[in-house]
């Protein structure tokens, strides 16, 4: 691609033809009279297809300025039209001086095309050494200095004349001259851009772009190659021809033009498809937007980064705020109950710092004065340095929900409470002989202390032992009836830490009379290492009482000597502890084994059916388990799970 004809002397001139070194040129070296040329039309051709192209992609870098690679396309495709032109001018020089000066600014043209070139490799295939990238474009300015600086051109340092050659049918322009020894520079700096694109067209053959490198690499390669090697051999006068290097890059713009085309077309498709599916999202969200309206679902969206929150007029009705208000996430927690502020600022903190989502319960003060239960769930969008920028969510009223449990809540505590009513009916004589033991030491130790009064000279240290034997009674009646009143008492669940051993006793306590009556031997078995649970003790008294009663219910029938309740205690695991309530009866029906807590469901002959599903309740309530199972030594055994104080409190 080095312009110039062959590099020759006027004493070596080989007698072709005869050589001028100024003057006109005859009227056969210039186009014949009436006879269009087809050398002219063939270059004036390349010329305009390269400019219409340079046109076209020019235009789409004004429309998208970021498409860098068609911008260097259209300047490559200008510096070939115009060597093209410069081609076409030195083939029509009428003397030395004017071809020297159509070589001369050819220069301008190629250092256009290397520096283009490389600029589109480097942008299309990303690939190519930055190096070898900058090392081509340095050296081809340096050329461009030297072209203007040293002899005529780059090419020759004078030019002594031209000599006519037979091309299409005409006759065209060579010259002859004293070669310059910069065009080695020119000819290095050819030699390390052809090195730079087989570097980018293998790079990006290896990295899976094979197409790319085999189209724009390859071709680069090909055509600056093929146009290098016929600029060579007509300048040393190997061939008799004109320079025709604009041919073969006009080739390599026409393969970069079908590749740049071929993606825009790719780009025009996929655009259609992008259009064609935001009209399907934007169908999909009206029906989205219609769903959610009609599930009275609220959406919020807010901007982190901005400090900024959307949401729908349906989430502006559920917390209070006119459809104009401008909102802001202080005063939306200024609208929420003062008791749940801390708790659901609590949660979103939690979810920008861990997984990205979170679920809040609240409540809601309207401006009227209406308290509203709001159910909220959200996730958190987190950028590449995993910092949030945006909180997704969608709110609805739970405020229907909220009555109904707390209603049910209300409902299972009255059934719990009548079933301890109940359990207290079933042991109101065994309690009547616990009151009545104490009521009867007592009566009969203040009887003998008045007998002893009675003495001139009473035993005070007598005296004194009946007084505390009388306290003593009375602490003991009193523990039975704080007892009762425990149990009877109507409450609401109140977890706090409960020693096992304690709770268990109080409840054998409790039914030990009963137990004696009926001849059953009550035992109890507790590490005193347990750990502490977490529940409300008269809950699990309940539970306890209500289980061991059914136990002892059981053993009716029974061998007397057999009638055993056992209550034992255990670590399960790490987290729990898990409570067994055992006796030593017929065991349960396996078919009867699946239904014993359902609701009304009842072996015994006067039996409600709701004393099991009650247990099961209060222990679920507690986050633990209820299950019952036969022994294999006969009997059956319930048992039941509740989680360790110090792990349940800090979840």
């Amino acid at each position: 691609m080095q312009p110039g004809g062959p590099a020759r002397s006027a004493l070596r001139t080989p007698p072709v033809q005869k050589s001028r070194r100024d003057g006109a040129v005859p009227h056969c070296c210039g186009e014949p009279k009436g006879v269009i040329s087809l050398i002219t039309i063939i270059w004036s051709m390349n010329a305009s297809v390269c400019l219409t192209l340079a046109a076209i992609n020019f235009l789409v870098w004004c429309k998208n300025r970021e498409t860098w690679a068609n911008l260097f396309f259209s300047l490559l495709a200008i510096g070939t039209a115009a060597f093209a032109f410069c081609e076409l001018w030195m083939m029509r020089a009428g003397t030395p001086a004017q071809f020297a000066t159509v070589l001369k600014w050819a220069h301008v043209a190629v250092w256009l095309i290397v520096v283009s070139l490389v600029a589109f490799v480097r942008l299309h295939l990303k690939a190519g050494r930055p190096w070898l990238a900058w090392i081509v474009c340095g050296l081809r300015t340096l050329a461009l200095v030297l072209n203007f600086l040293v002899g005529q051109n780059l090419n020759y340092l004078e030019i002594t004349g031209l000599r006519h050659i037979s091309f299409l049918g005409e006759s065209v322009q060579m010259a002859e001259g004293v070669p310059n020894p910069w065009i080695r520079l020119g000819q290095l700096n050819l030699l390390i851009l052809l090195i730079f694109l087989a570097d980018a067209s293998i790079t990006a053959w290896r990295r899976g772009d094979r197409y790319r490198a085999l189209a724009v690499g390859g071709g680069a390669v090909f055509f600056i190659l093929f146009s290098t090697l016929q600029s060579v051999l007509v300048f040393w006068g190997l061939v008799q021809i004109p320079i025709m290097a604009s041919i073969s890059i006009v080739g390599l713009v026409a393969v970069m033009g079908y590749e740049l085309s071929s993606e825009m077309i790719r780009a025009a498709q996929l655009a259609r498809k992008l259009q064609e599916s935001e009209a399907g999202l934007h169908e999909i969200e009206e029906r989205m937007r219609l769903a959610v309206e009609g599930v009275d679902f609220g959406i919020w969206i807010r901007d982190l980064a901005r400090n900024e929150i959307w949401a729908t007029d349906k989430w502006r009705v559920l917390f209070g705020f006119p459809e104009t208000e401008r909102l802001e996430f202080d005063h939306i927690l200024q609208r929420l109950h003062p008791e749940d502020r801390d708790a659901v600022r609590l949660v979103l903190e939690k979810a920008t710092e861990g997984d990205g989502s979170d679920e809040a319960e609240f409540r809601v003060v309207l401006p009227s004065g209406e308290v509203r239960w709001i159910g909220s769930r959200a996730r958190v969008e987190f950028d590449g340095a995993g910092k949030p920028i945006l909180v997704r969510g969608v709110s609805h009223d739970i405020t229907g929900r909220k009555d109904a449990e707390q209603e049910t809540q209300n409902l299972r505590r009255e059934i719990a409470h009548v079933g301890r009513i109940s359990m207290m009916g079933q042991l109101a004589s065994a309690l009547a002989h616990e009151i009545n033991q104490p009521l009867g030491a007592i009566l009969r130790n203040a009887e003998a202390a008045e007998v002893f009064l009675q003495n001139a000279s009473p035993d005070l240290d007598e005296i004194r032992a009946i007084l505390a034997d009388i306290r003593n009674d009375d602490q003991r009646a009193g523990n039975v009836i704080d007892r009762m009143r425990g149990l009877l008492k109507r409450q609401d669940l109140d977890k706090r830490p409960v020693d096992v051993g304690d709770l268990v006793s109080e409840v054998t306590a409790l039914v030990r009379s009963d137990a004696a009556a009926r001849k059953v031997k009550l035992d109890e078995k507790v590490p005193e290492d347990l750990p502490l649970v977490r529940g409300d003790r008269v809950h699990l008294q309940q539970v306890l009482l209500n289980l061991i009663l059914n136990g002892m219910d059981s053993l009716n029938g029974m061998d007397k000597k057999s009638r055993r309740v056992s209550v034992t205690a255990h670590l399960n695991g790490a987290q729990t502890v898990e409570i067994a309530v055992s006796d030593t009866g017929c065991g349960i029906p396996a078919d009867k084994l699946a239904h014993i807590f359902d609701p009304f469901f009842t072996t015994k002959a006067n039996g409600m059916g709701m004393g099991l599903p009650i247990s099961r309740k209060i222990i679920e309530a507690h986050n633990g388990r209820l299950w019952a199972e036969n022994r294999n030594e006969g009997g059956a055994s319930f048992r039941f799970t509740l989680p360790i104080a110090e792990k349940d409190a800090s979840k």
